[in-house]
């Protein structure tokens, strides 16, 4: 199963709203057409011929799906079955048993945003059709009876701060991206830099959005500034003409760093 290669702004956009897509899809890296939270029950059979109708590029489009062992699941997956559509994003997988239902055809993006979910990222990134994981705060705090993610200062949790760690470590440990949770303040647009840098500093593939104006800050964000991307291309040039441990500008330099250089470039388009 091929590995998730779009650039870092996922945008969500609803599936019910067919006349967004092709803009959506034009201001982002790739785009969400969600099928679940974003479309009313009374409007997901219009949804899913508006999916069915669309002519996207394909490669660039991922659908989510409602959650395993409802009737919207099934409904939704032979919808997809008569479209071009390849990639789906499960809502609230919990194991890799609601998976089976799933064509071969499909790669898979499972959305932990349950404590069931976090607790089975580990199995779940080990699926052969799974290609990502991508965790969600708000339904993760609703499944433990709470209220909220965030603190009054904007920041996480710790318990949302620990699903996320765990959902970036699982995807890790089996070779798969990781998607970070979406920012729902729209207009804090200084919270969604500093968690975008985060996460495209610890790891994270991508950054999924739900307004277009945060399309570019995340890319701002995954992107290495000039003086990074200098220091990549120095350490690795001085690394062809050293053995094992070396220091370079008063730096130890070993594997680990040249593998952060590397994934600078990779970030920078290099």
């Amino acid at each position: 199963m091929t590995a998730l290669e779009h650039g870092p702004a996922l945008l969500f956009c609803p599936a019910d709203r067919p006349e967004r897509f092709a803009k959506a899809l034009q201001r982002a890296d790739a785009v969400i057409l969600d099928l679940e939270d974003a479309v009313a029950p009374a409007a997901k059979t219009a949804a899913r011929g508006a999916l069915i109708e669309s002519e996207l590029d394909a490669d660039r489009v991922i659908v989510r799906v409602n959650a395993p062992g409802t009737d919207a699941f099934a409904a939704d997956l032979a919808t997809l079955s008569q479209t071009d559509y390849r990639t789906v994003m499960i809502a609230k997988a919990e194991g890799v048993k609601q998976l089976k239902a799933i064509d071969q055809r499909f790669a898979i993006v499972a959305l932990c945003e349950t404590a069931r979910g976090v607790a089975a990222a580990e199995k779940l990134a080990a699926h052969d059709q799974v290609i990502a994981l991508m965790w969600g705060a708000e339904d993760l705090v609703a499944s433990l009876g709470g209220t909220s993610s965030r603190k009054p200062n904007g920041r996480y949790r710790d318990v949302a701060r620990t699903a996320r760690a765990r959902v970036l470590l699982a995807a890790g440990a089996h070779g798969k991206a990781a998607i970070d949770a979406v920012h729902l303040d729209i207009s804090g647009t200084k919270r969604l830099a500093i968690e975008a840098a985060d996460a495209a500093a610890s790891g994270f593939a991508a950054t999924a959005c739900i307004h277009p104006t945060q399309v570019e800050i995340i890319r701002e964000a995954y992107r290495p500034d000039p003086s990074a991307l200098a220091w990549a291309r120095a350490v690795l040039a001085a690394a062809e003409t050293q053995r094992g441990v070396f220091t370079h500008d008063g730096r130890m330099v070993d594997e680990p760093v040249l593998r952060h250089a590397r994934a600078t470039l990779r970030r920078g388009g290099s």
